[in-house]
C-alpha cells in the first residue's frame, strides 16, 4: 500500500470572468461552482481543503457551504500569487505539500490529485504537474492546448501552444503531451515564486509556468493516460458538465 502523503489543498478563486461571467458561482443543479470543486477535491486524500478569494461574494457562499476560505489581495495577476499570499496568513510550514486546484474544474479527478501529490513527495523537483498523450491532430494544432516535452529525468524541458516537438516522422517514438493545468507546490517554493519577475516568454506565450523554468528550476511531470477534468470556459463548458453529473450519480 500506498503511503499517505501529507498535502493541502487550495483554490484561487475570483468573481470576474470574460468568457462565463461570475463562473465561481455560476449554478450547478443547486450547487455554486466552487463549491462543487471543493467537494470534488474533498474526495483526495488532501487534509484540508480551502479556497482562497478577494471576493466577498465567493466568501459568503463558501460559508453557507461551511467551505473554509481565506481572503486574499485583489491585484493578484495569477492564481499562484494568490496561493503564495493564502501560504504565509495560513502559517502553513515550508515543508508541506500545496496542491493547486482551479476553481473551474468541477470534475477533477481525486485519483489524479493522489498521484501527483506523491509525484511531489517522492522527487526532488520544486514544483510538480501532470500531462497526458495527444492522440488527436486537431489537438495537436490547437494552442488552447498546452504542449510539454520533458528530458529523460521526467520534467519539463518547455511549455508551448505551439506544435512542439515538430513532428517530421509519420510515426515518430515520442509521445506528444497535453499540459493538464493541476500544479503542486511546497510551501517554500510558493513563497519564492511570488518573488520571482515574469519573463518574456511567460508573457508572449501567455504561460506562467514558463517563468519558473526561465529561472531554472524543475517542473517534474508525472504522464496519466486519465483524463484530469472539463475546465469550464464557457456556457456551452458549463451545459457539458450538468449533463454528465445528471447521468453521472458519483459526481453529484
Amino acid at each position: 500500500m500506498t503511503p499517505l502523503v501529507n498535502f493541502n489543498i487550495l483554490i484561487p478563486a475570483r468573481l470576474e470572468s470574460s468568457r462565463l461571467p461570475r463562473k465561481a458561482l455560476a449554478d450547478i443543479l443547486g450547487v455554486p461552482m466552487i463549491v462543487r470543486v471543493a467537494n470534488q477535491a474533498k474526495k483526495s486524500e488532501a487534509k484540508q481543503v480551502i479556497v482562497a478569494t478577494d471576493s466577498d461574494e465567493i466568501a459568503k457562499t463558501c460559508q453557507q457551504f461551511n467551505l473554509p476560505v481565506i481572503m486574499t489581495s485583489s491585484t493578484h495577476q495569477s492564481g499562484t500569487d494568490r496561493l503564495a499570499e493564502a501560504v504565509q496568513k495560513l502559517n502553513i510550514p515550508d515543508d508541506e505539500i500545496i496542491l493547486n486546484i482551479q476553481g473551474d474544474e468541477p470534475l477533477i479527478n481525486p485519483e489524479l490529485i493522489n498521484q501527483l501529490a506523491h509525484r511531489l513527495a517522492n522527487c526532488k523537483a520544486s514544483m510538480a504537474t501532470l500531462a497526458h498523450p495527444i492522440h488527436s491532430q486537431e489537438e495537436y494544432q490547437n494552442p488552447n492546448i498546452v504542449k510539454v516535452v520533458l528530458n529523460k529525468n521526467e520534467e519539463a524541458m518547455y511549455f508551448s501552444r505551439s506544435l512542439i516537438p515538430f513532428v517530421r516522422n509519420d510515426k515518430p517514438e515520442l509521445s506528444i503531451l497535453r499540459h493538464i493545468g493541476l500544479y503542486a507546490y511546497r510551501a517554500q517554493f510558493l513563497k519564492i515564486y511570488h518573488q520571482l519577475e515574469s519573463s518574456l516568454l511567460e508573457q508572449v506565450e501567455s504561460l506562467e509556468q514558463l517563468r519558473i523554468l526561465w529561472h531554472g528550476y524543475a517542473i517534474s511531470v508525472l504522464v496519466t493516460e486519465k483524463i484530469a477534468s472539463i475546465g469550464v470556459d464557457t456556457q456551452q463548458d458549463l451545459d457539458k458538465v450538468i449533463e454528465l453529473i445528471k447521468t453521472n450519480k458519483e459526481l453529484l
